[in-house]
């Protein structure tokens, strides 16, 4: 009995002592746990990922909505200026003409032009070639019918020898401004002349000035008409 006694406890023992391992079981089932923590870790990034792909979307639609305004702005613009071409081309047109009666002793150096507060001609002396043209066209085109105001500043350095060589050291800064009406169906034509005023006893420092001198046509009937004309 003894014996037999022995052989239960020993297999019980056996039975007891395989009992742990079996611990291997939960072992084995850890890596879905693992797993799931990983799938778990993986959501924030794919959050974001989507985040930015609705913030990339949204952008990408403001971009071309703000396209659209864009090309709605040119073409109005491209109508309006079509508008108002066609309505100047019916209507008046204007030539403005800067020409330089100065003699020896003044030579222009600068020529600024303004229509209706707008620049539209700036040339400066170069090696003496601004003194020597008599005549620089400064606009011609058509214009809208109403009054117009060009305005200019004519910059004359002396140029004096012998008893007027004291000239040299005098610059001369010329600013007026000529209002003219541009009639419907006419061309104006409006020269701006420096010139030396006075006579045979005027100090030549007081001779420099501005005059306007204007000039009144039919307009030109159309585009061919002007192309023959040149």
């Amino acid at each position: 009995m003894a014996r037999i006694f022995a052989v239960l406890v020993l297999f019980s023992g056996v039975s007891f002592a395989q009992a742990p391992g079996s611990s291997t079981e939960p072992t084995a089932a850890e890596p879905p746990k693992a797993a799931e923590q990983e799938n778990t870790a993986s959501t924030p990034s794919s959050s974001a990922d989507d985040a930015y792909k609705v913030k990339l979307n949204d952008l990408q639609g403001r971009v071309n909505e703000l396209k659209e305004k864009i090309f709605r702005t040119k073409t109005r613009l491209a109508i309006l200026k079509e508008s108002i071409l066609s309505t100047s081309i019916a209507g008046a047109e204007a030539q403005l003409i800067h020409r330089n009666e100065m003699g020896a002793s003044f030579n222009l150096e600068k020529i600024i032009y303004s229509l209706d507060g707008t620049p539209i001609k700036t040339k400066i002396d170069k090696e003496g070639d601004l003194a020597d043209q008599k005549e620089i066209q400064i606009f011609d085109g058509p214009i809208v019918p109403g009054n117009h105001t060009i305005s200019v500043v004519m910059i004359y350095r002396g140029n004096g020898f012998g008893i007027f060589s004291y000239l040299r050291g005098y610059v001369f800064t010329l600013r007026s401004s000529h209002t003219f009406h541009a009639e419907e169906g006419k061309r104006v034509q409006v020269k701006i002349i420096g010139y030396e005023k006075g006579g045979m006893t005027t100090d030549l420092r007081d001779k420099p000035d501005i005059r306007f001198e204007r000039t009144l046509a039919e307009a030109k009937q159309s585009a061919s008409d002007e192309v023959d004309s040149k």
